[in-house]
């Protein structure tokens, strides 16, 4: 299985929320009151007002939940290092995988003697793996034995925020590879709902038109800036 992603639930009318608590920061009124009353011009351009001083708290108040599937346990490893977020994580103690489809890497897939080698270590260790269970050896014992390669499915919930930073630091061409696909997979899915949060997100020379890592020379700073694209 190759890699799926589903926004599986979001915070209803993400923006028409995240727009309310940010007029309730400065009415008198209810967020109640302003919830009803904004029309979406308004909330367009408060968002953008708010999103352009840096007063992101209040996007905090939207929130996405995304099942990833088929990803690596090396692509997983680094997506809960975003620790604002919420995880839920299929176990490898409790689930015996009875197949297991190993995530390749293109650079391996499209070299024929690494692929060889690649695929000779991985049903090593599939064959390994089910002569342990066979064995009597606990799920949780056996686990040990399996690659980095092996595919996962995870439930992530971000809010709106942590999404921004999400984005920005791994839709760069900078992050590795598998993880860039998962970002920029969510980062699609959520502007269908919330457009005009996301409408600037992405990696920092989308979404702020710097480069932190100062690599000027990266296709996509030039693709921007040096061929008058932006």
């Amino acid at each position: 299985m190759g890699l799926k992603i589903t926004l599986l639930a979001h915070t209803p009318d993400p923006e028409r929320t995240a727009a309310a608590a940010a007029r309730q920061c400065y009415s008198k009124f209810s967020a109640t009151k302003a919830y009803g009353d904004l029309s979406m011009e308004d909330i367009s351009k408060l968002l953008r007002k708010i999103i352009s001083s840096g007063h992101l708290s209040v996007l905090e108040h939207a929130s996405f939940t995304f099942v990833v599937e088929g990803i690596s346990r090396a692509c997983s490893h680094q997506l809960v290092r975003h620790r604002i977020a919420s995880y839920s994580q299929q176990s490898q103690r409790y689930v015996k995988f009875d197949e297991l489809d190993f995530v390749i890497p293109d650079s391996v897939a499209n070299d024929g003697e690494s692929m060889r080698v690649f695929l000779s270590a991985l049903e090593g260790c599939r064959e390994a793996y089910s002569r342990l269970l066979a064995n009597g050896i606990p799920a949780e014992d056996a686990r040990y034995i399996l690659p980095q390669a092996s595919p996962t499915k995870i439930v992530v919930t971000m809010n709106a925020r942590a999404l921004l930073n999400f984005f920005e630091l791994r839709c760069c061409l900078s992050a590795q590879w598998e993880i860039r696909k998962v970002a920029e997979e969510m980062l699609s899915l959520v502007k269908g709902v919330a457009p005009t949060i996301f409408e600037n997100a992405g990696p920092f020379c989308v979404s702020r038109r710097i480069c932190p890592e100062k690599k000027y020379s990266c296709p996509k700073w030039v693709e921007l800036y040096k061929k008058g694209s932006a």
